[in-house]
């Protein structure tokens, strides 16, 4: 399983203990707020800003809340610029890591996200060293319970979608590509089929097979990056076998 799928179930299992730290709600204001900067406040027009509504809500977040973010974005309501960057580097064992951020003070973040890097074995890069392992994909994630896999494939597929992953044992992965993305995800919940979890990311070319203390401590550097506050979003090439997953979950 690809790094962005083992990162991602991991990411799902700690969403509840983010959420009461109210860091869920933090970075999904952000990205409401810079959609609606980047593309207005309407999201009928405006895919990113319905995709983020769409992730706000699947976390409860007040209408209200979900109001503000799209009026600072759109400059009706005053508020802190940010500045949107991403930054790429290596883990250990040589692993690419690429995180898309949302700040307010670039030199600030970039310091402290050098120091995540060397503290981990690893170091921030310069931009492109990273970027060319990736590209840009539509990921629906939809618990094996809410649907049959057959009746997923014929939805999934006339909406226009690339691929329906089915070698989980608890998820189905719907792949599509990011203009498709919008389309797809409406497609499947007119069906009437739960999603689980939605987002357009970056998805490595290939992976890199990580093992013992290296694949402890990338998982540890990816979780920090992830809980910045600064950090939207973080994708990594590496590959941890299962079993060895378990292991370092249960520790």
């Amino acid at each position: 399983m690809s790094g962005h799928s083992k990162w991602s179930s991991i990411k799902h299992k700690k969403a509840a203990r983010d959420a009461k730290r109210g860091k869920v709600f933090t970075k999904l204001i952000k990205e409401i707020t810079i959609a609606a900067r980047l593309g207005g406040g309407d999201p009928d027009a405006n895919p990113r800003l319905r995709t983020a509504i769409g992730a706000a809500k699947a976390q409860s977040m007040p209408n209200d809340n979900i109001d503000r973010a799209i009026k600072k974005g759109t400059g009706e309501l005053g508020g802190v610029q940010l500045e949107q960057i991403t930054y790429e580097g290596y883990g250990p064992s040589g692993v690419a890591i690429l995180l898309e951020a949302l700040t307010d003070n670039r030199n600030r973040l970039v310091a402290e996200l050098r120091f995540l890097f060397s503290r981990y074995g690893g170091n921030l890069g310069e931009s492109g060293c990273v970027a060319w392992m990736f590209h840009k994909r539509g990921v629906i994630t939809i618990d094996r319970s809410a649907v049959d896999e057959d009746r997923l494939i014929e939805v999934a597929l006339d909406a226009g979608a690339d691929d329906v992953a089915t070698e989980s044992t608890d998820t189905y992965e719907v792949m599509t590509a990011p203009e498709r993305f919008s389309a797809v995800r409406d497609a499947i919940e007119k069906a009437k089929i739960a999603i689980a979890h939605a987002e357009v990311t970056m998805i490595p070319e290939n992976t890199v097979p990580v093992s013992g203390r290296s694949a402890e401590r990338v998982l540890k550097l990816v979780e920090e990056l992830e809980d910045h506050d600064d950090v939207q979003n973080v994708a990594a090439n590496f590959d941890i076998s299962d079993e060895e997953l378990a292991h370092i979950s249960a520790a």
